[in-house]
């Protein structure tokens, strides 16, 4: 029998949230949360672009907000959070 792998803490916390609902969805809605200084952790995929990627990085520099990049890309993270589109970000 496969033994169950262990899942990393950041996974977890992640994993959480979503069950709770609060989360944002979407590479606009987080960048606007992040700007408003209404999110405090964004974890982003391993697929999501660049450009994109360092513009998050200035805005939550700015806003004192905490990005963690995840070992999945945006189609495991569309899996993951149980929607059927792909995701690139997601803020708490």
């Amino acid at each position: 029998m496969a033994k169950k792998k262990e899942l990393a803490p950041e996974i977890k916390e992640l994993k959480a949230k979503v069950t709770e609902g609060n989360v944002t969805i979407g590479t606009e809605r987080v960048m606007k949360g992040v700007k408003a200084g209404t999110l405090k952790t964004v974890y982003v995929a391993t697929t999501c672009p660049v450009d994109v990627r360092n513009d998050l990085g200035h805005y939550a520099e700015l806003a004192g907000a905490t990005v963690i990049d995840l070992e999945m890309d945006n189609e495991e993270l569309g899996v993951f959070c149980r929607k059927n589109f792909l995701i690139s970000m997601i803020g708490a």
